[in-house]
């Protein structure tokens, strides 16, 4: 019984750490988002569209001028209503499977930290997929701010149209948890490696902050760099497709093999650069914000 109170009192302080620092993310980097979705999914047949982005300053200066400021923030509450679920989900899995993975090891390693992040990314994917879906469905609205359905609008719709399962809610589940999956392989393997190697002599907590939020930069950036393919196929296949009634993009390899063949290898690599923006210094503040509140319940919810 003293083992399930603990385990317990440790899923709350994790639920509460991971959904301030998920909140806080948000907030903060969400216009990152909204810009890399947009560049996923324009195709080259767009070209000549008022609404095609040559690149990152272009995608802002045309969303504000046509859609205004705000349109920079669409899609927020969907990511906002994930985030507790999704923080606890990530780091409460991210725990338990740290104990499955320790193969008769005293204490974790590399490659336990490793599998325990996809694992836990994936086991996430199946949580946020949902707001993934009706998040897409908003931040591809190219109309002004004002003109867009709310976010209980859009999810209504698609219910109604598509349903739960894989033609609604769950489109995409598979490059979401692969996507998922990279990300958090990298990320929680090689920050928690890494995090306690600062040398002692020049440990003091001004060199610990900035060795965690230069460690945690580091990890969102790689993860990015290693996931953006399936990030790009998720994109795709849940945001509108090339021609009304006919579905283009189905399945995650299939998408990733239909984006090369008719745009180029660069094309699987579109967003990357806002999402780089979003994700390395998004993923050092979420770290650090998780790990500061973490120690702060548990030390006031401590026995």
């Amino acid at each position: 019984m003293g083992d399930y109170k603990q385990f317990l009192k440790d899923a709350a302080i994790q639920v509460g750490s991971g959904g301030s620092a998920g909140f806080v993310e948000v907030c903060i980097m969400h216009p990152l988002d909204v810009v890399k979705t947009r560049l996923q999914l324009q195709a080259r047949v767009q070209i000549n569209s008022p609404h095609h982005y040559s690149g990152i300053i272009d995608c802002f200066t045309k969303m504000q001028r046509h859609e205004g400021v705000f349109a920079f923030w669409k899609g927020i509450v969907p990511p906002i209503l994930a985030e507790t679920p999704k923080r606890a989900v990530k780091f409460v899995s991210f725990e338990q499977y740290k104990r499955f993975f320790m193969f008769g090891s005293p204490t974790a390693t590399p490659l336990t930290f490793s599998l325990s992040g996809i694992f836990a990314g994936i086991t996430e994917a199946f949580f946020v997929n949902p707001f993934e879906v009706v998040k897409i469905a908003i931040q591809s609205d190219k109309r002004h701010v004002k003109d867009v359905p709310s976010t209980w609008v859009i999810a209504s719709r698609i219910v109604r149209n598509n349903g739960f399962g894989g033609h609604g809610l769950y489109r995409g589940i598979s490059a979401t948890a692969i996507r998922n999956g990279v990300f958090n392989g990298i990320y929680f393997g090689l920050y928690h490696s890494l995090k306690g190697k600062l040398p002692h002599s020049t440990q003091n907590p001004t060199y610990d902050l900035l060795y965690k939020l230069s460690l945690g930069f580091t990890s969102g950036v790689l993860g990015s760099c290693f996931n953006i393919p399936f990030d790009v196929a998720k994109s795709r296949i849940q945001g509108p497709q090339p021609v009304n009634g006919v579905i283009k993009y189905k399945t995650t390899f299939g998408t990733l093999k239909t984006v090369y063949l008719e745009e180029g290898w660069r094309a699987l690599f579109k967003g990357l650069l806002p999402k780089v923006m979003r994700l390395g210094p998004g993923g050092a503040i979420m770290l650090v914000v998780y790990e500061h509140i973490h120690s702060l319940l548990t030390t006031r919810f401590s026995d």
